[in-house]
């Protein structure tokens, strides 16, 4: 089912502005994954979707009826809560036909509805025990079973994996991604974790203080940043956003300025014309960055390092530049002999350079023809 939300705003009592002029569709089969910060408005958004929560202004359709009016149970959505919200005193089996049973289906059907989803999420073995003999993970698959028996309309999930421990969490992560590849449901997932939103998520909406600042297929949202709270907040480590400044040699080759260091940029000339005279403020994603030679490269100071077997962050402070404005961070291959407060040098790759202007918009960029 088509999910639009028209220039929804909702304000709580008191003046605090949850949700600001958000527009967005949600195409028909479509997973799409709201990400954000803690606090950025994205559960609220599921409420309002979900019919918990009433938008103070806007319009929000499914399948092209207006449903702002509509209580919970007229929407023919199903939500996973972030703590399941099973109940503890029923079996797996009793769990799963107790939203049949409220919509007084006969019978036959509850079995019916129940079998498939018993063997789409493995739950066989499970049916006559009670929540509490159930580890975080089987807990997991009986709220979707419980939230799947309906057949909705609309899937919604907040947050379903992120009281599981990290290694259950990325086998889960991508049973439900089989899982939603099959069923080809209308799927809005809400998550502050970006693995899951990248894997799950046809589309990603990145969302800030109840604003949407970007929606993109992942490989595009990562490679192609609107601003840069997208680019600083995708990815991990994040990208790096320095100020700087354009400048070109004797020669009509152009670097990029950072504080009293420069380095080579490699972009077509309108992108050039396009960052000229302007403050910018550049990014480079730190794999982007390797370790140079002793002649080339931004000279870094290192103030700390993480050594994770298959690869090494350093994390530094770019020479000449304010303390603040001057933290970058690189992903080095394998294990690196690095010690805290040495000096090395990073040589970016000129062609990937990002540029942002004053308000922290995208510019455009092109690499340069060879």
């Amino acid at each position: 089912m088509l999910v639009e939300f028209e220039q929804i705003d909702k304000i709580y009592p008191g003046g605090t502005q949850a949700i600001a002029d958000f527009s967005l569709k949600i195409a028909d089969g479509e997973a799409l994954a709201l990400v954000g910060p803690s606090g950025c408005g994205k559960s609220t958004l599921l409420r309002v979707l979900a019919g918990l929560e009433t938008a103070t202004q806007g319009v929000l359709r499914i399948s092209g009826v207006v449903v702002n009016d509509l209580p919970p149970q007229q929407r023919n959505v199903a939500m996973v809560f972030q703590d399941y919200a099973l109940y503890p005193h029923l079996t797996v089996r009793r769990n799963l036909e107790f939203p049949l049973n409220m919509r007084n289906l006969p019978r036959a059907e509850i079995e019916q509805q129940v079998r498939w989803a018993v063997e789409l999420l493995s739950l066989g073995g499970l049916l006559d025990r009670f929540p509490r003999q159930l580890s975080g993970g089987q807990r997991q698959r009986v709220a979707m079973g419980r939230a799947l028996v309906r057949r909705p309309a609309v899937f919604l999930m907040d947050e379903p994996l992120s009281n599981l421990d990290a290694r259950l969490r990325v086998q889960i992560r991508a049973e439900l991604g089989e899982l939603l590849e099959r069923l080809h449901a209308t799927t809005l997932y809400v998550t502050h974790d970006q693995a899951e939103a990248m894997t799950l998520g046809d589309r990603v909406a990145v969302v800030h203080q109840g604003r949407l600042q970007q929606v993109a297929a992942p490989r595009e949202l990562y490679e192609q940043p609107a601003n840069t709270f997208v680019a600083g907040f995708t990815g991990n480590p994040p990208m790096n956003l320095l100020p700087a400044r354009l400048i070109a040699d004797d020669a009509g080759n152009w670097h990029l300025r950072l504080g009293e260091q420069n380095t080579p940029l490699r972009l077509s000339a309108p992108t050039i014309r396009a960052w000229q005279d302007r403050l910018l403020t550049v990014g480079i994603r730190p794999e982007h960055l390797a370790l140079g030679d002793d002649e080339t490269g931004l000279l870094v100071i290192v103030s700390d390092v993480e050594y994770l077997g298959h690869e090494t962050l350093l994390h530094g402070r770019l020479a000449g530049l304010d303390a603040t404005a001057a933290r970058l961070t690189a992903r080095l291959p394998g294990l690196q002999s690095l010690r805290r407060g040495e000096t090395v040098r990073l040589q970016p790759v000129a062609t990937e350079w990002h540029g942002f202007d004053a308000a922290g918009l995208a510019l455009v960029r092109d690499v340069a023809l060879p």
